[in-house]
């Protein structure tokens, strides 16, 4: 499987107190089914970090990859914008 058909996902670390592992917090907006109000909904996934380079604060890139351990399923891509 190639980079091409891989989701990738933008957002912010929220958490980079495990080795190798840190935790990016996903927003998205979707419109409300019945109310048509635009709604914003976050999920929060679990990026496998081989250099802990990813601070709290990060804006990152994540890519969808291989399982690392249980809840691990994605991987960093790239830092964005590092955290002040």
């Amino acid at each position: 499987m190639s980079d091409l058909n891989k989701k990738i996902r933008q957002g912010f670390v929220v958490s980079d107190k495990m080795q190798k592992t840190c935790v990016v917090k996903v927003e998205r907006t979707t419109q409300h089914p019945i109310y048509k109000k635009t709604i914003r909904l976050t999920k929060s996934y679990k990026v496998h970090d081989e250099n802990n380079e990813c601070k709290k604060g990060d804006f990152v890139c994540l890519i969808e990859s291989r399982p690392y351990s249980r809840e691990k399923r994605w991987r960093l891509l790239k830092i964005l914008k590092k955290a002040i």
